[in-house]
């Protein structure tokens, strides 16, 4: 079974071809900065053993020329690694709001894009991508069955003392308002990498998820207990455009004192605020290139940016009466050293010890960065949340 897996984000769109049960990789890449100056399609793709790269820089709008883009080179004459699009016979979409209304894989049908589309507001950046890649996936891979992962699954775990908001029941038991949880596709899969790791599926985790979207979850005995997004995708912790946790007057004071509309606001919530707002610049990359210089509004940038994820830490150790696993993951995750570094920084307090000459080395798979001191294990591991969600569909039809 042939399943092609679309992870649309909000300024990426990451891809993989799977040859089920194996799991066997037979094409992978991502689409990253979409929408900015210079965007970047990589192409890997295997022809026998052999592993090819392709890459081009240019001007990609947008998800729909982005998908477009990679459908075209798997059917590419001479990159290709099938001859047309029949032989898939499923498409995995990541989808990051499901409500309540999905806890599981489910079969994608009209009714679940509506429900999809319904979801828009709580998740401005992620769901209409999401829903794009499953309608342009339909148009190209027409004879295949699409398949909707949703992020919040993973975290029908918690308890409500961690999801209800205290707010008037009725919001909650009419209106459904109440936190959800996010990056539970990411979170839930490198957790069991970390289970299966150590051999312990009773380990008390914190789980770290930085990318331009991040997040944090608490999980006890392989369960989300707790997390640091609610009802929508755009609070906790400071994301690339997203401000994170602010104070609730903040809304009220724009809109009452400075005159800005409702949507101005959210607008600037979600795509104006979190380490644009605070530098000017969205990609971790850039920020850091503007640190190197010496820029006063990056180094501050990252100083939040750091410190947001620091108090969520020592907030989950208490929520888990302890930790074991401290673990990073997603591209800021996994390939920035520096800024792992700054949020590890003075924890020896909480047993939290960093080994700053691990912490540098660029090796793949699974590695603890911990000092030897540190009865807290400090973890880099890569997610595959492309991996997770192929193996669910296939799960779903097997």
């Amino acid at each position: 079974m042939k399943i092609l897996v679309i992870n649309s984000g909000s300024s990426s769109i990451k891809y993989q071809l799977f040859e089920m049960p194996a799991a066997k990789v037979i094409c992978t890449g991502l689409v990253e900065r979409i929408g900015l100056e210079k965007a970047i399609l990589t192409y890997k793709y295997l022809r026998g053993s052999e592993l090819f790269e392709y890459k081009m820089e240019g001007n990609i709008a947008n998800h729909t020329e982005g998908l477009k883009a990679v459908a075209d080179l798997l059917v590419d004459d001479e990159k290709g690694v099938i001859q047309q699009p029949s032989e898939i016979d499923v498409v995995g979409h990541r989808v990051v709001h499901g409500g309540d209304n999905f806890v599981s894989t489910t079969l994608i049908d009209q009714e679940v894009k509506e429900k999809i589309r319904e979801l828009f507001s709580l998740s401005p950046l992620h769901n209409p991508p999401n829903l794009l890649g499953i309608e342009v996936a339909e148009k190209i891979f027409a004879g295949a069955k699409q398949v909707a992962v949703f992020d919040t699954a993973f975290h029908q775990t918690m308890p409500a003392v961690a999801y209800r908001f205290p707010l008037p029941n009725e919001l909650y038991t009419s209106g459904k308002v109440r936190a959800y949880g996010f990056h539970g596709t990411s979170h839930k899969y490198v957790s069991e990498q970390v289970t299966k790791h150590y051999g312990n599926p009773h380990l008390k985790m914190i789980s770290i998820h930085l990318g331009n979207g991040c997040s944090m979850t608490a999980i006890a005995n392989g369960k989300s207990v707790d997390h640091s997004m609610g009802l929508g995708p755009m609070n906790g912790l400071v994301m690339g455009t997203r401000a994170g946790d602010i104070d609730q007057t903040v809304i009220f004071y724009l809109v009452n004192q400075l005159g800005y509309t409702l949507d101005q606001v959210h607008d600037i919530l979600n795509k104006k605020s979190g380490l644009m707002g605070l530098a000017g610049v969205s990609d971790m990359r850039d920020l850091k290139a503007l640190i190197e210089k010496g820029d006063a509004n990056a180094i501050l940038a990252h100083q939040v940016y750091v410190y947001k994820v620091r108090k969520f830490i020592g907030s989950y150790i208490a929520v888990l009466n302890g930790v074991d696993v401290i673990l990073f993951t997603g591209g800021i995750g996994e390939n920035d050293s520096y800024t792992r570094d700054k949020i590890c920084e003075n924890l020896e307090g909480l047993n939290i010890a960093l080994d700053t000459a691990k912490n540098s080395r660029h090796e793949s798979g699974i590695r603890e960065i911990n000092a030897n001191a540190s009865t807290v294990k400090i973890l880099v591991v890569p997610t595959n949340e492309e991996k997770e969600i192929a193996g669910q569909c296939y799960d779903l039809f097997n």
